[in-house]
Formats: C-alpha cells, structure tokens, sequence
C-alpha cells in the first residue's frame, strides 16, 4: 500500500525514534508499504517518521542510480534500529539534498564522508560498519530523520531564513508533487 509523506512541520518529523524489536506488529507489511512509497514518490530513501511513524526504521535504494554509480546496482537494502555511533571528521563534502518530506526545496549540506553505523538487517542481524562516499551522505540524511531532524536544520541561518517563506508555505500547504502526502492540519 502506498502511503502518504509527511511534509514539513509535521510534529512526528521532529520526534526522537524509537528502537523496535523483531514483534512490531505487521513489520514485514510495513516495509512492503515503505518500499512502495519510496517506489511511487521516487526517491532514494524514506524512513519511517516521513510516513508518520515515530520508530527506527529507514529503507534506502541506491539501485535507481545505479545508470550513475554503477557500484550501487542492486543496493536495496532495509536498515532496522540505526545509529550513527561515530563521524569521520577529517573529510567532509558538500553536496545539494533534497527530501520527500521537503518538496521542490534543495540546498547544499555540508556532511562527513565516512561513518561507523550499527543496524540490525531484516532477520535482525546485527551490523556494525564504517560507510563512506555516496551512501554515508544519503545514511546520514534519512537517520537525521529517526533523531527528529531534517537538512535544512545544517544549512546556514542565513540560507535557513532565505527560504523561511518556502518552509512557511509546507507548513501552510501550499505545495505541489506528485505523490501522496499528509500536510499539517491547520
């Protein structure tokens, strides 16, 4: 089932996640639905506040850019109770994101190349690994989302308050895309 994104000012968007054990009712159903979602807004990776679901949980398909990053062909890949354990600070990048829950907003951020995550896969086995280049950014990105955070709260304060009316205008619906989405109720 394809659910809806929540858009930006959605109160489960700024919530801490919370860790789920192999018994979450209906989990196996509920990354179907994540990666239909994901398939029919056409994004690369949704967790599971971003669909109103304030646990740890993210699904991340790098396969879509596989034309580009031929490395990431195939990469589909369900990441259960992540946690960003340590930040490689001696290189950083910046490079334009964007989100589902953010539409048609883009700005540059500023992250680590490389990264140590711990997750637990689908079987509930436990990963614990150093993540570098593409897919470090697009981890970093889609955990911010499990600590109730969004790109736009690591860009500048002046390139926050230039889009300050865009971000009103999420807020107040006044948005177009092309997929489901659940807006703030006013």
């Amino acid at each position: 089932m394809i659910l809806p994104i929540y858009i930006y000012g959605q109160p489960v968007l700024r919530k801490v996640a919370e860790d789920i054990t192999p018994d979450y009712p209906d989990l196996k159903q509920l990354i179907t639905d994540m990666w239909e979602t994901l398939a029919e807004s056409e994004g690369i990776g949704l967790a599971a506040p971003q669909i109103g679901k304030a646990i740890r949980l993210s699904v991340i398909d790098l396969d879509v850019l596989s034309d580009d990053l031929p490395e990431y062909k195939g990469f589909r890949r369900v990441y259960i109770n992540p946690h960003i354990v340590e930040y490689d600070e001696s290189d950083t990048n910046s490079s334009e994101e964007g989100c589902l829950s953010l539409p048609a907003i883009h700005e540059k951020v500023v992250r680590p190349t490389r990264i140590r995550v711990e997750w637990d896969d689908e079987e509930f086995q436990h990963h614990d690994e150093w993540i570098e280049g593409y897919l470090a950014r697009v981890m970093q990105h889609e955990f911010d989302h499990l600590d109730g955070k969004m790109f736009v709260d690591r860009i500048s304060p002046l390139r926050k308050q230039l889009i300050k009316s865009k971000l009103r205008a999420l807020t107040q619906g006044r948005y177009r895309c092309s997929y489901r989405t659940k807006p703030v109720r006013r």
